[in-house]
């Protein structure tokens, strides 16, 4: 059982940090501009954030090895239509598709240890999973960074086949069927999950092709006026729904709308910042695919090994302090990815900043999920964790959207003031704009001198790293907020019964 929960979340995890590593390698042979890349890791984080809460009450209601199997067979099937894409508009379909069986299987993964495991049994098969899905988490990287430089980017995504092949066989030999007998006869809030899709998918698709296609385009604007429309219809429809997806009435304990208002800041700030980061690091400062993965093993290792110790620091201290210094300390970690220009070593340029971002989210995370957990009484505990946990699925969504719009910007006018500079011949110039769209994978325009190409490639650099700069300054604020936030609504003290609605 459990090592069927650890495999099948195994495949959605690494393939949420394996892609960032390939996506260099992707945007170079499918020739995409960097928001079509944005859109081969939108595509799937949308879907996944948007139809998360809707997977686990399927698992509820119709069989949690059902459901689970199912999005475990979808996820495999889809990361076969990845590695054969031959072009990003197949890409990025295949990922929507990978995004919602991991929508089924991601939630299905802990409901099948809760539904098999007794009480004095379950935490110590959930801090298993816990522990082997960092691990996996910290290879992933690495391993398909691997991948991409000696094999293909292909073989990233269709490492998952073997991967899912041996769980649905594991599925099928050992592990039982399951249900929630409560959830039987309750109407799934269907309509919930449709307007989440489109809220997300709308706001989204307008902010990533506003810069090529402006502000002003029919599509672009109508895209956002419809994403907006369908918040509020979301929100209309939670309040209304016999069985929703997302009970409003949870957000009147402070602790709770606290917590998922730090959990909504600094996971925009993180998944942001962290989408911008491989790719800074092999466009730009020339890292292999395999090293940009192995760049964050540090973070990863800090989380795994002292997770555990900040759990206890709520108990400590109550949830208000750990929820304002772990945040700020994330925050002067994204002031140092700020600082490094083009060139010098990892570890006196990025380093210090992955050590210390290790450091402020491991006195966040933990005291995080225990505020949101004792902020209810137990029957609301998965509903609690199913929130949190869409909530940071679609801060990562809306902030590479966001801050990807951010990021062009910049780019785009440190770029034209270098090209005045440069003096190029009008035919390299032309070429030079028409390829703006591609950040810092533009290619150099042939025929240029030697000296006057290093100059120009410099000149990319160093705009993808202004543009980079002013994300990471973004990502300082947002997490700046989230600790503003824990001062203003968390309690000082843990809460001496669980809230109640």
């Amino acid at each position: 059982m459990l090592i069927v929960a650890i495999l099948g979340s195994s495949m959605a995890f690494m393939d949420g940090t394996v892609v960032n590593v390939a996506l260099p390698a992707i945007q170079r042979d499918l020739q995409a501009t960097a928001f079509q890349a944005q859109w081969v890791v939108e595509s799937y984080a949308l879907f996944l954030a948007a139809l998360l809460l809707a997977g686990g009450a399927l698992g509820d209601r119709l069989g949690r090895r059902k459901v689970f199997a199912t999005g475990v067979a979808i996820f495999a099937l889809a990361s076969v239509a990845c590695g054969l894409a031959a072009s990003i508009q197949q890409l990025i379909a295949a990922r929507a598709v990978q995004g919602v069986g991991a929508a089924l299987l991601v939630p299905g993964s802990l409901a099948l240890i809760s539904a098999n495991f007794g009480e004095q049994e379950r935490g110590q098969a959930i801090g298993t999973w816990s522990g082997f899905s960092g691990i996996t988490a910290a290879i992933g990287p690495v391993l398909g960074g691997w991948l991409v430089d000696h094999w293909s980017w292909h073989w990233a995504f269709l490492l998952n086949v073997p991967l899912a092949a041996a769980v649905l066989w594991l599925v099928w030999r050992h592990v039982p069927e399951s249900r929630d007998p409560s959830a039987r006869g309750t109407p799934l809030d269907g309509w919930g999950a449709l307007w989440a899709t489109a809220a997300l998918g709308g706001i989204v698709y307008a902010f990533v092709e506003a810069p090529t296609q402006g502000w002003q385009a029919a599509a672009v604007l109508g895209s956002l006026l419809g994403g907006l429309v369908a918040c509020a219809a979301f929100v209309f429809t939670e309040a209304r729904a016999t069985v929703p997806m997302m009970p409003l009435h949870l957000f009147r304990n402070r602790n709770f709308t606290g917590a998922n208002l730090v959990t909504l800041l600094l996971y925009s700030a993180l998944g942001g910042s962290l989408y911008f980061f491989p790719l800074a690091l092999i466009q730009v400062q020339g890292y292999s695919a395999t090293a940009a993965g192995a760049a964050l093993l540090p973070f990863v290792l800090i989380l795994f090994a002292f997770s555990r110790p900040a759990g206890r620091l709520v108990d400590r201290f109550g949830p208000r302090g750990p929820l304002v210094v772990g945040p700020l300390v994330a925050a002067a970690a994204f002031a140092l990815f700020a600082l490094p220009g083009v060139g010098g070593a990892y570890w006196r340029t990025y380093l210090p900043a992955v050590v210390l971002l290790g450091i402020g989210m491991t006195i966040t995370i933990a005291p995080l999920t225990t505020t949101v957990m004792n902020a209810v009484d137990v029957e609301h505990s998965g509903t609690a964790s199913g929130v949190n946990n869409a909530v940071s699925r679609v801060a990562g969504v809306l902030a590479i959207a966001v801050l990807g719009l951010l990021m062009a910007w910049v780019f785009g006018q440190h770029l034209r003031n270098a090209l005045d500079a440069l003096a190029l011949p009008v035919a390299a110039r032309d070429a030079m704009l028409a390829q703006e769209s591609r950040l810092a994978g533009a290619a150099i325009p042939a025929g240029l001198d030697a000296a006057l190409a290093e100059r120009l490639h410099r000149a990319i650099g160093e705009a993808y790293i202004a543009g980079f700069r002013w994300v990471m300054g973004a990502a300082a604020a947002l997490a700046v907020l989230g600790a503003g936030c824990a001062w203003v609504w968390i309690d000082r003290t843990p809460p001496s019964s669980p809230f109640r609605p």
